[in-house]
């Protein structure tokens, strides 16, 4: 982990481990699913890596994105403190219930205005739905498998569109995506195929590598960015087998690697 100042972008993302990722955008910074705790024992999960960037060396964040509260790996104890300090979050209903004032709740396919500071109008975010487990899992009160968990898309004027599937382990869900927002230019997909044996036989509970590869075909996006596959010992696949998957279906031009805290372009 490093305390360096991350560089201001143009229009680029960078993933930090695990699921968290800052976004440059139309003059704003966001950071999605904060995680920023020191690898250790979480409940029944276990963290083996931290952080390439120290929240400290993020400066001025104008909002943070969080598919889903209720689960460590995608917000743990240093994260949500970063998020709740943030000027706006945006989650869930659920989720945003729990994470403070600032926190705004978004059902999904309703939509949040950002102003932008390049004077270009607003950045709109949608949040747009998740699966977190199998199609046939069983369903919570609420009707979500696992938990609530809320993907999103940006986009804006002069911008590429960008889909940021949270820990959706759904194709079905994704193909509804693509159908409702056809123009989506660039994608960042939780993958790792994450299993936790107690739920749902054992059965993946994000994007195995092949779904992954399925899902960046559908969208049809150019820029592909993969996050969520290492740092916790429940992810099941890693770097090596999603580079396969995606050289096995013919993809691997769309794919996007840098090392974790290293930028990437979200134009092609």
């Amino acid at each position: 982990m490093t305390n360096r100042e991350l560089s201001r972008q143009d229009c680029a993302v960078t993933v930090l481990g695990g699921p968290t990722a800052v976004i440059d955008i139309g003059g704003l910074r966001l950071v999605s699913d904060p995680t920023f705790d020191e690898p250790g024992p979480h409940g029944y999960l276990t963290k083996t890596a931290g952080p390439a960037v120290d929240e400290n060396a993020l400066g001025s964040v104008d909002v943070v994105l969080v598919s889903h509260d209720q689960h460590p790996d995608n917000l743990d104890e240093r994260g949500r403190a970063f998020a709740v300090a943030a000027p706006l979050v945006l989650a869930g209903p659920l989720s945003a219930a729990r994470l403070g004032e600032r926190a705004v709740g978004l059902a999904p396919w309703t939509s949040h205005p950002v102003p932008r500071p390049d004077g270009r109008g607003d950045l709109t975010v949608l949040a747009v739905p998740a699966v977190h487990g199998p199609e046939d899992g069983e369903r919570d009160a609420d009707g979500n498998v696992n938990c609530e968990v809320t993907g999103f898309v940006l986009s804006g004027q002069g911008l590429p569109t960008l889909y940021i599937s949270g820990d959706n382990a759904s194709i079905r869900t994704v193909a509804e995506v693509s159908r409702r927002v056809p123009d989506i230019g660039a994608a960042l997909l939780h993958a790792g195929a994450a299993r936790v044996p107690a739920k749902f036989d054992g059965r993946p509970l994000s994007m195995d590598s092949r779904r992954a590869a399925a899902a960046a075909a559908v969208l049809d996006a150019d820029v592909v960015v993969l996050a969520h596959y290492d740092g916790w010992t429940h992810f099941s696949e890693g770097r090596a087998d999603l580079e396969l998957a995606f050289h096995e279906a013919g993809l691997s031009s769309l794919l996007r690697s840098a090392p974790h805290g290293s930028w990437v372009a979200l134009r092609p």
